[in-house]
């Protein structure tokens, strides 16, 4: 079943008491919402008592001062009780906004420090569902539920002690349509519940179908494929109009039927009272105070229904949520972790083996990605690493900043286990292009520096003229302060991989991996690159993963890799003079270029 689809129990005490935590440091401020409610409360359940006292001893008594003070005692209690209500409402939804942001900054903390084979398995889309609906529904209950449930039950309390103070056979009387009450109830419970759950699946495949076709619109525009997923989506839209039709249905049928049993109960209170008014027995104005009380009790449990719907979907949000903070996908932190200082840029790979994904219940062999590998970079190298798609080269990269965990082996940088630096020690003399530039919403100089403050605008500059990117960013209307659309959109394929060379430039790291930097730009842009390179990266080690091996050809060492092995190392011509891998590549791309050409 899609997690989507489950809704979970309506109340669960496991859940409910990590979500309390929540609202430990604002402990003081639920119990001045409590109090406020419970105030609120009282002011509600007392008005019709005033009623009681108007009619039977005031109008009854031809008494004009003591009505008019009676009114006017009604009116100071309807202002008081307007303020604390609006009191309560502020404290409650500032009660609610401060809990969630707490909530999601746990969330996103958590989400930072995940490692890379968290985000291997999750969708994005689901992630951020989390982030926003999913916390969004428990600021309901924060809200709207925990605090303000008070306010309902108390005024039901405080109603009851008023009618069975004032007359306890009325009070009978009316309370008497309580079964019906309870067994519609319990079937609204249920029908909704179901409802409810349809109503999830639907817009969990909405947005599924929209991320999945707005991202793909390009296939669909090239293939003609616009009619045929218009009609998917209509179907699955009108799925879903249909679900929420039939949950309003039920709503429709529940209130009114709230209300004609509400009705019901103040028809026996007439009919009932009519006979004992005559008798005496009941004054005109219990009666009226009792259809009063009447007509206030409904609301209150019209409230609770929906603070019932409230606190389930909550529980079923919290579930999730929860699920994604106990999930524990996260790179070991020494508990003393080493300092790298006066990093040379000297690696080392030995013997390590890594799958991404181990067999947990511990049957079957791994999947290996990368098989008993060792080599040694000196500092001030530049180190080529080439082979077929799905040879490992990649991985490589990923594990020397620790964006993965080895399965075995040691990977050293200067001679330190990488496993006993903090990641975020590592990373910060490492830097690494890759072949699917990012760049955020905002400027060009935002994208290069990433917000660094010690990273200059001259600084940012002059990594722009290295790469070469310094031209064309000059030429954008504003320079370096260009607006950058989401993911870069207004900028070629070959310009966004100028930029994120330029970042890592601009980081001045003391080791540089170039994992198919220059196979997304142009043969002027690539020629602009190889030659900052050089320069560049004179006197720093460097890792580069290229398919394009003429770019590596002045490399000090390449390394061949195949099925996860290393097969091959030495230099261009060493290689070129072994009639293995390297050389069958090499000809291969040559014969290639020929044809192409």
């Amino acid at each position: 079943m899609h997690e989507e689809e489950i809704l979970g129990k309506a109340y669960d005490a496991r859940l409910m008491r990590r979500l309390l935590k929540y609202l430990r440091p604002y402990k003081w401020y639920v119990a001045l919402g409590i109090l406020l409610s419970i105030l609120t409360s009282a002011f509600e359940a007392v008005r019709p008592y005033f009623t009681k006292i108007a009619v039977d001893v005031d109008i009854a008594n031809t008494d004009h001062e003591g009505l008019l003070r009676t009114v006017l005692m009604f009116f100071v209690i309807l202002i008081v009780r307007g303020v604390v209500q609006y009191a309560n409402a502020y404290l409650t939804q500032w009660i609610g906004q401060r809990t969630i942001y707490d909530l999601r900054m746990e969330i996103f903390r958590h989400l930072q420090n995940l490692s890379l084979k968290f985000y291997d398995r999750h969708p994005i889309g689901r992630l951020i569902t989390r982030v926003t609906n999913d916390v969004e529904v428990l600021n309901d209950m924060f809200s709207s539920g925990i605090v303000m449930v008070f306010s309902d039950i108390f005024t039901i309390i405080g109603i009851f002690y008023f009618m069975f103070s004032m007359s306890w056979e009325l009070s009978l009387v009316s309370l008497s349509v309580l079964p019906l009450l309870f067994y519609g109830t319990f079937l609204f419970r249920k029908k909704a519940r179901e409802a409810y759950r349809e109503v999830r699946l639907q817009i969990a495949r909405i947005n599924s179908f929209m991320q999945e076709h707005i991202t793909g619109m390009l296939v669909d525009q090239i293939f003609n494929r616009e009619k045929k997923s218009f009609q998917t989506f209509s179907s699955i839209n009108a799925a879903h109009r249909d679900a929420n039709i039939k949950s309003i249905f039920y709503y429709a049928l529940f209130y009114p039927g709230v209300d004609f049993i509400g009705a019901l109960s103040i028809g026996l209170i007439i009919w009932y009272a009519g006979g004992n008014i005559l008798e005496d027995h009941i004054t005109l104005g219990t009666v009226m105070a009792f259809v009063q009380f009447n007509e206030m009790f409904w609301r209150p449990i019209r409230d609770l229904s929906e603070k019932y719907n409230i606190l389930q979907t909550a529980m079923a949000s919290s579930e999730r949520i929860f699920q994604l903070l106990d999930d524990q996908t996260l790179l070991r932190i020494p508990s003393s972790p080493r300092k790298l200082e006066k990093v040379k840029g000297e690696i080392e790979f030995r013997n390590v083996w890594f799958a991404y994904n181990m067999p947990s219940d511990g049957q079957g062999p791994p999947e290996w990605v990368l098989k008993d590998i060792s080599f040694h970079v000196k500092p001030g190298e530049t180190v080529a690493f080439v082979g077929h798609t799905g040879a490992g080269k990649t991985s490589i990269m990923s594990l020397l900043s620790r964006f993965y965990e080895i399965q075995k082996g040691e990977i050293l940088v200067d001679g330190v286990n990488i496993q006993h630096v903090h990641p975020a020690e590592l990373r910060r003399h490492i830097a690494v292009v890759l072949q699917d530039v990012f760049l955020f919403s905002g400027d060009i100089k935002g994208n290069i520096n990433l917000g660094n403050e010690e990273i200059s605008l001259e600084r940012v500059q002059a990594a722009a003229r290295v790469v070469g990117a310094h031209t064309f960013i000059e030429q954008l209307p504003g320079g370096y302060d260009a607006e950058v659309k989401e993911r870069g959109a207004t900028l070629s394929v070959g310009q966004k991989q100028l930029l994120s060379f330029a970042r890592a430039l601009a980081f001045n790291p003391h080791i540089l991996v170039l994992d198919e930097a220059t196979s997304s730009v142009d043969t002027e842009s690539e020629l602009l690159i190889q030659a900052a390179i050089k320069k560049l990266l004179k006197g720093r080690t460097s890792l580069v993963v290229a398919h394009r091996l003429s770019t590596i050809q002045n490399a000090d060492k390449i390394i061949v890799m195949h099925k996860g092995e290393i097969r091959e190392m030495g230099t261009h011509q060493e290689l070129l003079a072994n009639d293995g891998i390297y050389r069958k590549l090499y000809r291969l791309q040559y014969k290639d270029q020929e044809v192409s050409a």
